[in-house]
């Protein structure tokens, strides 16, 4: 995982749910990438053609709560996102982010100063730059940054394990 990384901002709102990151009807089928371009639907059907690999989500307060389904972190990530920047998380989504790999950080205050379409620069466990402004992010602990640098938590055990 890079230090540092820039990448477009799509802009989401409050309490964007599991249903909503991926609805259930689509979860019968088979794939991850079969699931993807359903990403998002209810709320924006075009969002999941047009996100672009680097882009970056930033959201408002309680960003995947409802259901625990893990698909909604492997949606985003299939999606190309390398990151969400929210206000907050819900716990289990959050948990489930990091083990799927998917980078996820709480900043209170990002979200009311940019548009969609703006690009900001994350600099990990420090803060987010925006128009020359930055926003101070917390410090992820160490393992789960090994977590995340491995690409999730099997890939990191089986690291750990020596099996890869």
């Amino acid at each position: 995982m890079e230090t540092s990384f820039t990448g477009r901002i799509w802009v989401l709102g409050d309490d964007i749910d599991t249903d909503i990151i991926i609805p259930t009807e689509y979860l019968a089928l088979k794939t991850i990438d079969d699931m993807k371009q359903y990403g998002f639907s209810p709320l924006r059907p075009e969002l999941a053609g047009e996100i672009r690999k680097g882009d970056i989500i930033v959201a408002g307060k309680n960003f995947g709560c409802g259901s625990s389904r893990e698909q909604a972190p492997e949606i985003i990530k299939a999606l190309g996102i390398q990151c969400v920047i929210a206000k907050s998380f819900a716990r289990i989504f959050f948990r489930n982010s990091i083990n799927n790999g998917l980078l996820l950080i709480e900043q209170p205050e990002l979200h009311d100063h940019v548009k969609e379409g703006d690009e900001v620069t994350v600099v990990m466990n420090q803060h987010v730059d925006h128009n020359g402004k930055q926003y101070p992010i917390a410090s992820l602990p160490e393992n789960l940054m090994d977590i995340l640098r491995a690409g999730g938590l099997v890939k990191a055990m089986r690291k750990l394990n020596g099996l890869d």
